[in-house]
């Protein structure tokens, strides 16, 4: 009988090893002076300076990119979503005030290729670079018959540091004040699903088939476009008194995302007045679908709102006019999110 080793299972350790080598370089370009051990161990080790911080509280989020992998897979093209993820993650604590300080990821796959693991980490080392952020470590599984072959996911955990008299939490939301959205690239890492329903299947496009609406690229890119980081636009507002909430849009669209920060007593006007990225009436005008639909699974190119005081409005905007933000709505007493023609 012939000897049953760990490769005949389906899980390689020598790729997995491959992968790590193939990574190492760009991990390690993301360390900060506050990270004190390496790759390899069995935890990581942080030591954050808080020397510019009254009283620091930690932020930390969860998530993952969902079926934009599919679209990865089908085009064979990896390089982008771990930075969707990193600055996904960016964002949703953001949203708090807080800066990113570190960020550990968990990749599972079916069969591991170690050029694929090591692109992905690749895009999540340039998301961290990009944000000032620590990949601090991670995990590979590899898992024959939970996963089919050519399957991963992804998902990270990131913490972040905020000083509590700064946190954003949406309480100083009142009636009159005014939303500025900030653009989004497309679909971000939402509603993917239902776009590779409607596109794949309903219409039978391929990834390689050109947008028919605009002929500048093909479905392919336009479906990986990255998510947005609003790291950047949003930093010198904070703590500055110019916002009194922040939301980023994400599965659920404006009505599901902006609705979590409203206090008591406060609803909302909407003006959909910006510019929506064509991949958006592709999606809706070959699957028929109607607009509220269409809001409560997309961004609509809104990636991020934020919530400020009239009196600050215009001082607002000129801060972000790098950024290209718009007037999205204002807040109204009563409760709900409406469109307005």
């Amino acid at each position: 009988m012939k000897e049953i080793d760990y490769a005949s299972s389906g899980v390689d350790i020598a790729e997995g090893e491959r992968a790590v080598s193939l990574m190492k370089e760009s991990v390690r370009k993301t360390f900060s002076s506050c990270v004190l051990s390496d790759l390899g161990h069995f935890g990581g080790l942080f030591r954050p300076d808080f020397s510019s911080y009254d009283d620091p509280v930690l932020v930390a989020s969860t998530d993952g990119v969902g079926t934009k992998l599919k679209v990865a897979a089908m085009t064979g093209n990896y390089s982008t979503v771990g930075q969707d993820l990193v600055n996904h993650c960016v964002n949703d604590i953001l949203v708090q005030g807080a800066m990113p300080l570190f960020f550990m990821d968990y990749i599972a796959c079916g069969s591991l290729r170690a050029e694929t693991v090591a692109s992905i980490v690749t895009g999540l080392a340039r998301g961290c670079s990009e944000n000032g952020c620590s990949l601090l470590g991670g995990e590979t599984a590899e898992m024959p018959g939970f996963y089919s072959p050519g399957d991963y996911d992804v998902a990270g955990t990131i913490v972040g540091v905020v000083d509590r008299a700064s946190v954003i939490d949406g309480s100083g939301i009142r009636p009159g004040d005014l939303i500025i959205g900030l653009p989004s690239s497309g679909l971000h890492t939402n509603g993917y699903s239902l776009a590779r329903k409607v596109l794949f299947e309903v219409a039978g496009l391929s990834p390689d088939d050109v947008h028919p609406f605009t002929g500048d690229m093909n479905i392919g890119r336009w479906l990986l476009k990255v998510h947005r980081s609003y790291l950047n636009a949003v930093k010198p507002l904070l703590g500055s008194g110019h916002l009194h909430g922040i939301a980023h849009i994400t599965g659920g669209g404006i009505p599901g995302n902006l609705s979590r920060i409203l206090p008591e007593g406060c609803g909302a006007e909407i003006r959909e007045s910006w510019h929506v990225p064509p991949i958006f009436r592709l999606i809706q005008e070959l699957g028929g679908i109607g607009s509220r639909e269409m809001r409560r699974a997309f961004n609509m190119g809104a990636g991020m709102l934020l919530i400020c005081p009239e009196a600050r409005f215009e001082g607002t905007m000129d801060i972000l006019s790098p950024h290209h933000p718009f007037e999205a709505g204002r807040i109204l007493s009563g409760s709900g999110i409406k469109y307005l023609p």
